[in-house]
């Protein structure tokens, strides 16, 4: 059987980069403080005494105003029950909705569910609770509220959901599909394609299809909430609009995928147990995962069996970073996915509004971790480093600038702990820095270990190209050469030397030895090395 990299390398007839699911939070930043929030009360809609009060009268007609739309429009209304499967309830309105859509997009369905969320709340101030006109004192508190879900049939984005509710600030939560909107644009410029669920099996001109995913940006996202924004209730009159009361979009959630579609199913499980059968002890990804399509519980009858790879189970490795991960997964039994899935921007510098720079930034990270995992699972494969350079790490040399670099011993138990270390795929996204190497590698040595050798190690690391350093940071991340040499240590020495080297021991039980062809063959070489001497020294 071929080995997973060259399946990727030569069994793949579509590769679609793309924005997946985005997860969006719209915000009125003139409703985030005590004094715009007393003003727009006061001034905005002429409350004399700025309070929780007002606000509930606010709120009242805002849900009278969504019952009338829904009404007027004639739109069903489902309220929903604590542990309910939302999206499965919404499937077949939405369904219907885009059946009988006439291009202009329509509401399917509005759910209503009581959930947690933070409100403005006032309260008279110490001293002031029976006087008539009591200054106000505002906070905000976490409240079971009513929350409207809109499930939407988009003509730009498919099936997406709306959901807000009717308490101050008046949050919107928006949720749209990066894939879905792709379909929209290739069913409109005549490409054909054949859909996998909410991605892409195969397309006509995949070239055409990568320049419209490409092509996605903060500017669909806008138009789609402007869009619906117009279209729906809302607790703001025009007035306030003019007034300044407008909503932002910040993300909450982004996701970058990259697919990559197999010529056939079997290529595609021959990757996943090449890949989770040599990772299991390399590149320690944070989970790997079995997911049943069963529900298993401790009722469930029979002897429960776990195999890496079964019908009924997906295989899925997932690395975490901060509050941010990487996923790859078998998608469709036909692809191989694997999605950046980033829930805050912040992890990496980047801001949380919606604009054309951040948008920019957090593709080209979520791409960058992609393909360096994509990348990272290649070079595993078959790591092959030539002569020379193996020669340069494993020995003393000097930098191009003059740099004494201590070499790299193989089999070295702080050296290959240090490798061990640095290979691991939770470094992916944003590598790694001094205080993680200190802690993963005095968790493999019996030794102690500080920052002071993790400092020497990284100059070493560095001076023989192994790692490089990221610009404006103290992270540093693996080269594709450090990746080859630190895998062929990592390999030889856990897969080769260490087992090799324990069935050599002459203390190995004879049981032990019988079922090992290599111990069995030392076992035979040993003694027919010692009659040799024997024999050669009795000659003599």
């Amino acid at each position: 059987m071929a080995d997973y990299a060259t399946l990727l390398r030569d069994h793949v007839t579509l590769t679609c980069r793309s924005i997946d699911r985005i997860f969006l939070q719209a915000y009125v930043p003139k409703l985030q403080t005590v004094g715009w929030v007393c003003s727009f009360l006061r001034w905005q809609r002429g409350y004399p005494i700025p309070s929780s009060a007002a606000f509930g009268k606010i709120a009242d007609a805002y849900a009278a105003e969504i019952r009338r739309f829904a009404e007027e429009q004639g739109i069903p209304v489902v309220r929903f029950a604590k542990g309910d499967k939302k999206e499965e309830i919404a499937r077949p309105y939405l369904q219907a909705a885009a059946a009988a859509d006439g291009g202009g997009g329509r509401v399917a369905l509005i759910g209503i569910a009581q959930e947690k969320a933070p409100v403005w709340r006032s309260w008279p101030a110490k001293g002031q609770e029976k006087s008539a006109h009591p200054h106000m004192e505002w906070g905000r508190q976490m409240a079971f509220v009513n929350h409207y879900y809109f499930y939407l049939s988009d003509p730009e984005w498919g099936a997406a959901f709306w959901k807000t509710n009717a308490y101050a600030p008046y949050p919107i939560w928006l949720w749209l599909n990066g894939h879905t909107w792709a379909q929209r644009q290739c069913e409109k410029a005549g490409i054909a394609y054949e859909a996998m669920d909410n991605g892409f099996a195969s397309c006509a001109d995949p070239q055409r299809l990568q320049r419209i995913c490409d092509r996605l940006g903060p500017g669909a996202v806008k138009s789609f909430f402007w869009r619906w924004a117009l279209r729906l209730p809302s607790p703001f009159t025009l007035a306030d609009l003019r007034a300044g009361y407008v909503y932002e979009l910040a993300f909450r959630q982004f996701e970058v995928s990259d697919t990559r579609v197999f010529d056939r199913p079997a290529a595609g499980r021959a990757f996943f147990e090449g890949l989770i059968r040599d990772h299991l002890d390399l590149g320690r990804p944070a989970s790997v995962s079995l997911i049943f399509d069963k529900k298993v519980t401790a009722r469930t009858p029979g002897p429960r069996r776990t195999k890496v790879i079964t019908r009924g189970v997906s295989p899925e490795i997932v690395c975490y970073y901060k509050s941010d991960r990487i996923k790859q997964y078998f998608k469709g039994n036909r692809a191989l996915r694997t999605e950046t899935v980033i829930c805050d921007t912040r992890d990496f510098g980047i801001g949380r509004r919606v604009n054309a720079a951040n948008w920019k930034a957090l593709r080209a990270v979520g791409e960058h971790a992609n393909q360096r995992l994509c990348d990272a699972q290649a070079a595993d494969a078959r790591p092959a480093p030539d002569v020379a350079a193996f020669t340069e790490v494993t020995r003393p040399s000097m930098t191009e600038d003059g740099q004494h670099a201590a070499g790299l011993r193989f089999g070295d138990p702080r050296v290959m702990a240090v490798l061990a270390a640095v290979v691991n795929f939770a470094h992916l996204p944003a590598g790694f820095d001094n205080s993680t190497l200190t802690r993963l590698v005095a968790d493999q040595l019996d030794a102690p270990y500080t920052a002071r050798h993790a400092t020497y190690d990284l100059r070493r690391l560095r001076r023989k190209r192994l790692i490089e350093r990221l610009p404006h940071s103290r992270r540093y991340h693996l080269t594709p050469r450090g990746r080859r040499v630190a895998v062929l240590f990592t390999k030889t020495y856990g897969r080769v030397l260490t087992p090799a080297l324990a069935e050599l021991d002459p203390t190995v039980p004879p049981d032990i030895v019988r079922r090992s062809p290599l111990a069995t063959a030392w076992c035979a070489f040993d003694h027919a090395l010692d009659a040799f001497i024997d024999h050669g020294l009795a000659a003599a």
